[in-house]
């Protein structure tokens, strides 16, 4: 984080704990995911803000899977959020799980059933939510809710050895069905669930709310700032009432708002839609706003820090525009990727004038960011492929790219002057013909020439080839979650085009998965790390912001 902006409110109350010597000026705090999905860049900013906030304070963070929902986790989504946490750069101090604490929990649960704070309700979900009220009628009382302590003791007991079947019997704590705050409202603290666990198998079969099993997870673990995004605010009295009632040490929670991001939808629930309803490949697919998916894709873990510490953390929900999301990939990449040229749309150019047979090779920079980047051998030939955008037969005057009798430079190479094209018997071009001027060599160039425009190119008999997918945005609105309809209906027909056969530099045939690149004049890449039979590079991100010009054109 950096030490020239002013402190944001969390960092205002840590502080002033320390201050005060609250928790003997201990910070700790835990980042905990349910394993029921991949995570994406909304916990990449949670991440960010608790591991980051305890190595600010010196203090810890713990990993803590919220496994308490057998039905939704597995252990596939446990370790990717492990390798998510990694790839981001930071080191969790400890590794816990909800259901590390599930006796723990039990027995916390008798203790307020022998307190006469829970009782065991035969009613069903349906008959539950329509004894609750609303924010201006009080809820009715359960007509189980006076069962006697003993009672309340069996049951519980009961359910816990598997008598009763999935939804029977809930175990809901006693607080007050007339309380303002509906949450209050005798809230479920067990369910029944016969289901296969991914830690403890079929060792239990009632399990605990997220309300009942957080604060007592947070109190066990003696977390002292506990920081939740703001949809909790609501959950804070009861997260307090659960500790305050069983007398364990008192964690406080905290809430920010989330930041959620353009282009995209970050529901856990409407993210496994797309991957189930096979509008993208997977989790990881590079257009997905997961973690992983941005990964494969070529954002660089720096990028990802440095957006969270750029949107920083308020106290009120807003929305983030992706291409600020982009603008610190690019910074990053503009640093670190090598340059290369790769043609994707390739028509032949042919220098006339140079001798067949003959060879030369330059040597190209490879990133002029980098003082220490070095250069890279290119080879040279008669034949070369360019972009087929690059030359056009009937130019307008300000076209500075190759048109009958027009000059460019051929990056790091020679001038070219354009005198024509070949076509094809239905009139599509085949071949642009140039002269080179040999006195015009990059780097000893003795023309006297001054030329506007600069493509880049590929040699003809050195080329390697390769796959490259252009990504765009996956939805074609700004927030696909707040129009009508079914979300889906807004995705992006364009948000991948596949060039099955590009050509490239003969030394990036040697790039390997997860190498970042930029592709001159088209934008940064990344070697793909799923597909291993073939070369595919996913673009990244373009170099300038061309969704927004295109917008604007719209």
């Amino acid at each position: 984080m950096s030490e020239e902006r002013s402190l944001n409110f969390l960092e205002e109350i840590i502080e002033n704990d320390i201050a005060e010597g609250k928790n003997n000026g201990r910070v700790h705090t835990r980042f905990p995911p349910e394993p029921n999905g991949y995570l994406h860049i909304g916990h990449a900013t949670s991440i960010c803000l608790n591991f980051g906030l305890a190595k600010k304070y010196n203090g810890k963070c713990n990993l803590r899977f919220d496994d308490t929902n057998p039905v939704t986790e597995e252990t596939e989504y446990v370790e990717n959020i492990k390798n998510d946490i990694k790839w981001l750069g930071f080191q969790w101090d400890n590794e816990l799980y909800a259901s590390d604490y599930f006796d723990k929990l039990f027995d916390f649960a008798v203790t307020l059933i022998r307190k006469g704070l829970a009782y065991v309700d035969d009613s069903t979900a349906e008959q539950i939510a329509a004894t609750k009220g609303s924010t201006i009628a009080p809820g009715t009382d359960s007509p189980f809710r006076n069962r006697t302590i003993d009672q309340n003791l069996q049951l519980f007991e009961e359910m816990r050895a598997g008598k009763y079947k999935d939804g029977e019997k809930t175990l809901r704590a006693k607080i007050d069905m007339a309380h303002p705050n509906l949450l209050l409202r005798d809230p479920l603290m067990y369910r029944i669930k016969h289901e296969h666990h991914h830690r403890t198998g079929d060792k239990w079969c009632i399990y605990p709310m997220y309300d009942f099993a957080h604060g007592q997870s947070d109190s066990i673990e003696e977390i002292t700032h506990s920081i939740c995004t703001l949809e909790f605010i609501h959950h804070r009295p009861l997260y307090n009432w659960f500790i305050e009632q069983l007398g364990i040490f008192p964690s406080h929670q905290y809430e920010f708002a989330r930041r959620n991001l353009t282009y995209t939808v970050m529901s856990k629930r409407k993210l496994l839609q797309l991957v189930n309803e096979n509008h993208v490949s997977g989790w990881n697919d590079p257009r997905m706003p997961t973690i992983s998916g941005m990964r494969r894709r070529g954002y660089p873990a720096e990028a990802l820090r440095q957006f969270s510490d750029t949107i920083g953390i308020a106290k009120r929900e807003n929305i983030v525009d992706i291409s600020m999301l982009e603008f610190c990939v690019r910074e990053i990449l503009n640093k670190t990727a090598n340059r290369f040229m790769a043609v994707l749309d390739p028509v032949k150019l042919v220098i006339i004038n140079y001798p067949e047979g003959q060879e030369d090779i330059f040597d190209a920079e490879n990133n002029p960011e980098d003082p220490n980047g070095g250069t890279r051998k290119v080879p040279f030939s008669r034949e070369l492929w360019i972009e087929r955008e690059d030359f056009m037969e009937n130019a307008p005057k300000k076209f500075f790219r190759l048109a009958p009798g027009n000059m460019v430079r051929l990056k790091s190479a020679y001038i070219v002057k354009c005198e024509g094209c070949k076509k094809d018997d239905e009139g599509n071009i085949i071949e642009v013909q140039c002269t080179y001027l040999p006195e015009s060599k990059s780097g000893n160039d003795t023309s006297g020439l001054s030329v506007k425009g600069t493509i880049h190119w590929v040699s003809v008999p050195h080329a390697k080839t390769a796959e490259v997918r252009m990504y765009d945005r996956l939805f074609r609105v700004e927030d696909p979650s707040n129009e009508d309809g079914d979300f889906k209906e807004y995705i992006n027909p364009d948000s991948m085009h596949v060039l099955p056969q590009a050509y490239i530099e003969p030394e990036l045939a040697n790039a390997q998965p997860g190498d970042r690149v930029q592709f001159m004049r088209k934008g940064y890449f990344c070697v793909d790390t799923e597909v291993r039979d073939t070369l595919v590079f996913n673009r990244t991100v373009t170099l300038k912001d061309a969704w927004a010009k295109e917008q604007r054109k719209g």
